[in-house]
């Protein structure tokens, strides 16, 4: 390492740090708040540092809300979304990056024209669907518009492109149809990816505040973050217990990403240098 690398990287280090702290101060900023009384969180000049630890606002809040039936419907709303991405995504991506068909640029830009458009747009028509179907106020209504994923069918597609072709080649030399080179070359291959897709999607799901709000009227049918907005009052909101209440539920995804974070990063990182 030259000398000028060596000089660099304390510098480098002390970047990142402070990106890091910049990073950690909303979940810092949140767990203090969840300690506070509702004086304290509220007060102008603000208070850093609760003068008494109040973790009764923590059973407070497990007593307003049934957490058990949030943490319900947000794991099965996250598997059943997580498994239509992979499957509708991958088979998408596969033929766009890999198949002749007419019309397939066409297609594919249509896919990117989804990705631009805010998903907004398609509530109405979603909630239609939904309404013809009988599914208001079931986990069927937010599983729905989690069914296609315009995002993880371009992230796969990107992914399959770098896969070299002579892998597909020599399967097709040895019997191998489209479907197998699917599944037993493509998937395989893919698995850093579909990580990857996966824990996004897990993301987004865990994240989906307005559309539960919109198909579900019942709490028992509501997932976590839907969940949380109903402690927010109309004229009047206890800040603490909503910061008690979000400690609680973010550490479902702080537990996946701890445990696949090594392939999410590297799915990250070879779907980007993919051309």
């Amino acid at each position: 390492m030259s000398v000028e690398s060596k000089s660099r990287k304390p510098i480098i280090h002390i970047i990142l740090i402070i990106g890091a702290i910049s990073m950690l101060t909303p979940f810092i900023w949140m767990f203090l708040t969840s300690l506070k009384t509702l004086t304290e969180a509220t007060r102008v000049p603000t208070v850093i540092f609760p003068k008494i630890l109040q973790w009764s606002n923590y059973t407070e809040v497990v007593k307003l809300l049934p957490f058990g039936k949030f943490y319900l419907n947000t794991i099965l709303m996250i598997i059943f979304r997580v498994a239509f991405a992979v499957v509708f995504s991958s088979m998408a991506a596969y033929a766009f990056a890999r198949l002749k068909f007419p019309g397939k640029n066409f297609f594919f830009m249509l896919v990117l024209i989804q990705m631009m458009v805010p998903s907004q747009i398609f509530i109405i028509p979603q909630f239609l669907l939904v309404l013809k179907l009988g599914w208001l106020n079931s986990i069927q209504a937010l599983i729905m518009p989690g069914v296609v994923s315009a995002f993880g069918t371009f992230l796969l597609r990107q992914f399959f492109i770098g896969i070299p072709i002579e892998l597909e080649e020599a399967a097709i030399l040895d019997g191998c149809n489209k479907w197998q080179i699917y599944t037993k070359i493509m998937m395989p291959l893919a698995k850093s990816g579909l990580v990857a897709l996966g824990i996004f999607t897990s993301l987004f799901a865990f994240k989906d505040l307005m559309w539960p709000l919109i198909v579900n009227m019942s709490t028992d049918k509501m997932p976590l973050a839907a969940g949380l907005a109903s402690l927010q009052g109309q004229y009047s909101t206890h800040y603490e217990q909503i910061m008690a209440g979000s400690m609680i539920g973010i550490w479902p995804m702080l537990l996946i990403f701890i445990i696949f974070q090594k392939q999410f990063i590297k799915g990250i990182a070879s779907t980007g240098s993919k051309n």
